[in-house]
């Protein structure tokens, strides 16, 4: 029987080791992008590495965290009794952790009232199938108020219509900015007068204008949508276009005169060149675009009464029922996590098409 040398025994484990620390640094990338960046202490305590570093990383990364919201939810179930409003005492989070568990429900039932109504269209129009007046079959549309859920999911919806168009302008406009100093020149007049306009001075302007172009409200999309969606490109281009000019006006000069020397045409410059080089900049505008046009998004569904997260919290104001306060602070605390995970997304992206450490 041959022995076994623990001397290779030890430097097999070793190798093992070194492999599975190295996949953890490797998750531990995605763990920042997705804000789990505690776990890999636990991983690297699980895989034996030194605990006492370990678990003050942990405790920075996870306890530190847990206990500054602990303190923010005692504080707050501390003083909100005690300040009155018109509707009462502001909820604590006892009351709004129960109209969180009532909108859960209220939408379970009105999505169980959807898919009855939409049965019975069904029903009749099979009905009338049968009875050969295939000509009457009609697809009725629910008309009941939609859910909590349907109000989060067009928000998301109207902010990304909007933070597209604002992509597909800023981003060119960006380039050109960028290459051109003479574009640059025409382009900051203007981005320095419209850039700290304000969504409310945005959005008669926009409602005016749709509603001349769009007389009735049956296109592809509700009026009340468009002039959302268009406020929130017109709030959230600016980031993207300032940091797109930054980021092609920053590339080193030593690739461009690469390019002048190998005569590539424009396309090639910009596709194999510029956007490569830029591309971090142009991630951080999106970033900041995104969050901007979130923000200015709930305000423009306030006003342009666009069935989202922004007109539930007008309604519920309208209301003043005694919950309307806690429905209220639930939309609040909605709209920051939204927030936060949109975030998360553009970092991901940014994670995977570029080589940056920008977080």
């Amino acid at each position: 029987m041959t022995a076994i040398d623990p001397t290779e025994l030890t430097a097999d484990r070793e190798a093992k080791r070194q492999r599975l620390f190295s996949r953890i640094n490797t998750a531990d990338k995605w763990f920042q992008v997705l804000g789990l960046a505690w776990l890999t202490p636990l991983l690297k305590v699980a895989a034996g590495d030194n605990p006492r570093a370990q678990m003050k990383d942990l405790w920075r990364l996870a306890a530190v965290p847990l206990l500054a919201i602990l303190a923010f939810l005692v504080m707050w179930g501390t003083l909100a009794p005690k300040v009155q409003t018109s509707l009462g005492a502001v909820p604590g989070p006892a009351q709004v952790w129960e109209e969180v568990i009532n909108l859960h429900e209220d939408a379970k039932a009105k999505a169980a009232k959807e898919a009855k109504f939409d049965q019975m269209v069904e029903k009749r129009n099979q009905k009338l199938i049968d009875a050969g007046r295939a000509d009457e079959v009609k697809n009725v549309a629910y008309t009941g108020a939609p859910s909590y859920y349907t109000q989060i999911w067009t928000s998301i919806q109207t902010v990304f219509f909007g933070f597209l168009i604002a992509t597909v302008i800023a981003v060119p406009l960006g380039i050109a900015a960028g290459l051109s100093p003479t574009a640059n020149a025409a382009l900051n007049p203007l981005i320095q007068i419209f850039k700290p306009v304000s969504p409310l001075a945005w959005l008669p302007i926009v409602t005016m204008i749709v509603s001349a172009v769009a007389a009735g409200n049956d296109g592809l999309f509700p009026k009340s949508f468009i002039i959302s969606a268009i406020t929130v490109t017109l709030c959230s281009l600016w980031p993207t276009l300032i940091n797109t000019a930054l980021g092609v006006a920053s590339i080193d000069k030593d690739l461009v005169n690469v390019s002048k020397v190998l005569k590539m045409n424009t396309y090639t410059k910009i596709t194999k060149l510029v956007l490569p080089s830029a591309l971090p900049l142009i991630f951080t505008g999106l970033r900041l675009s995104l969050g901007v046009g979130w923000m200015v998004l709930i305000a423009a569904e306030m006003l342009a009464q666009n069935p989202g997260l922004g007109k539930f919290v007008w309604d519920e104001f309208q209301n003043g029922s005694s919950s309307s306060l806690a429905r209220i602070m639930v939309a609040v605390f909605t709209i920051g996590i939204i927030g936060f995970l949109l975030d998360r997304v553009m970092y991901a992206l940014q994670s995977l098409f570029t080589f940056s450490n920008n977080r």
